[in-house]
């Protein structure tokens, strides 16, 4: 939408709302919604500011320690939520409402670096440096409950209704419970200006995906975090809900396959394939051989949460071993598709990552693959999750670890970013340790 066509509408009576978003560290919409003429009037040329307090709290919104950008000692001050134009959209689950989502930056007009839309703009700059620019699609699966938000909070999110009762993996049949709701989401969604292509059944018990047209890899994430969110309205508006989790319960857990392709900056050319055995040519070589290298000590944008690791079992479709295969599902990076399609998808995310955070790290692997030009390793054929080579991290604690000692990610987001994210992984570490879980009382309440 063009700010021209938002004055007509607000003008006209049929918009009134504002949503000013921006993406937090856990992938979340948070912001204000300011009235649409006080947004015309006054916001346009001065924006609106939050608390900094937004990029340094757990999932819980509790002020944690640790953090340089903002803290008690600095007295949370604020920072200026910076709107992005480009990115103005309806949002037809919210009647009467658009949506811009902004970009971060403190008081004086510097960028607030650990902010992922930030961190994956510095990426996707570094990649113009090279005279390439990303395009990227973001696979996410989510798992449908009959039962609401609040039925399920009450029920401490155990003893659940899926919206299935069986593997509907591709099945048009046995869905129908939910195709209501994965209309409405489709088509609110396309309404939103995202161009959706399909919706399908997945492995677990009331699980799907619904897939969208690629785009470049900033729009990308900014239609993934729009999506999410709104799926959510929509399914509290039906009186059930959705989960993005990695890892639900000990079926297959709900991925985010991330695809990503460059291209030529000035002419769009595909510049990925070529003539070598692997199809790929020199440059797209190169890139692989990057995400193939960096892949563990990168694992913490990619799984980010305690939970995330639950997802890598064996035979579960979620990758364990590092490697990579054409169309091996079994493998973390999966080259697919054909001349100018051609792309890695990188199968290590689940449905909890932070698109902004995911896709940089992506980039980062292929920028560490162009300039440091490590070789690339034969392509496993076979089951890669009886390969015997190196793992995925088993741990939040492991990633944590990788990614703090890792001079790729040092180089590649400052040491300002790497600390910031360090420090979240440990916050939700050390809230973990402290926690005694429903497994421990099953365990040990009669029978210790």
């Amino acid at each position: 939408m063009e700010l021209g066509e938002l004055r007509t509408l607000v003008e006209s009576g049929e918009i009134d709302t504002v949503v000013v978003g921006l993406t937090d560290m856990q992938g979340r919409l948070q912001g204000k919604r300011c009235q649409a003429t006080h947004f015309l009037d006054e916001l346009v040329e001065h924006p609106t500011e939050a608390c900094n307090y937004l990029l340094a709290v757990d999932v819980e919104m509790n002020t944690v320690g640790g953090y340089t950008m903002s803290s008690w000692e600095q007295g949370y001050g604020d920072f200026v939520l910076a709107h992005d134009l480009s990115t103005l959209r309806r949002l037809p689950w919210e009647p009467g409402a658009v949506l811009v989502l902004c970009d971060i930056e403190w008081l004086d007009g510097r960028p607030v670096a650990a902010s992922p839309r930030q961190v994956l703009r510095r990426q996707i700059e570094r990649l113009a440096e090279h005279g390439l620019v990303a395009l990227a699609g973001t696979e996410l699966e989510f798992i449908v409950f009959d039962t609401s938000y609040d039925e399920a909070a009450g029920r401490r999110y155990t003893g659940l209704r899926p919206a299935t009762r069986y593997n509907v993996d591709y099945a048009l049949g046995g869905t129908s419970k939910a195709n209501h709701l994965l209309r409405r989401i489709r088509n609110e969604m396309a309404a939103a200006g995202m161009v959706v292509e399909s919706a399908k059944g997945e492995c677990n018990l009331g699980q799907f995906e619904i897939a969208f047209r690629f785009a470049d890899a900033m729009t990308t994430a900014d239609n993934h975090v729009v999506y999410k969110a709104g799926a959510k309205e929509i399914a509290a508006q039906e009186g059930m809900s959705l989960t993005f989790m990695a890892k639900y319960d000990e079926r297959e857990g709900s991925s985010c396959h991330v695809h990503l392709s460059v291209r030529d900056g000035e002419t769009g050319a595909a510049v990925m394939a070529g003539e070598a055995t692997s199809g790929l040519s020199l440059l797209g070589e190169r890139f692989l051989a990057g995400q193939h290298a960096t892949l563990r000590e990168l694992s913490l944008l990619f799984a980010p949460n305690i939970n995330s690791y639950k997802r890598f079992q064996p035979g579960s479709f979620a990758p364990t071993a590092v490697a990579w295969g054409r169309d091996n599902r079994t493998c973390a990076l999966r080259l697919v598709g054909h001349g100018p399609s051609l792309r890695v998808e990188n199968r290590v995310p689940g449905g909890d990552a932070n698109p902004y955070l995911a896709l940089a790290a992506v980039i980062a692997g292929g920028l560490h693959g162009l300039e440091h030009r490590p070789s690339l390793p034969d392509e496993f054929a076979g089951n890669a999750y009886a390969s015997g080579g190196d793992t995925v991290p088993t741990t939040l604690r492991e990633a944590a670890d990788l990614f703090d000692r890792s001079e790729v990610a040092r180089e590649a987001f400052g040491d300002d970013v790497v600390d910031h994210y360090v420090n979240a992984a440990r916050v939700e570490l050390a809230a973990f340790d402290a926690a005694v879980t429903d497994w421990e009382r099953v365990r040990s309440f009669e029978r210790m």
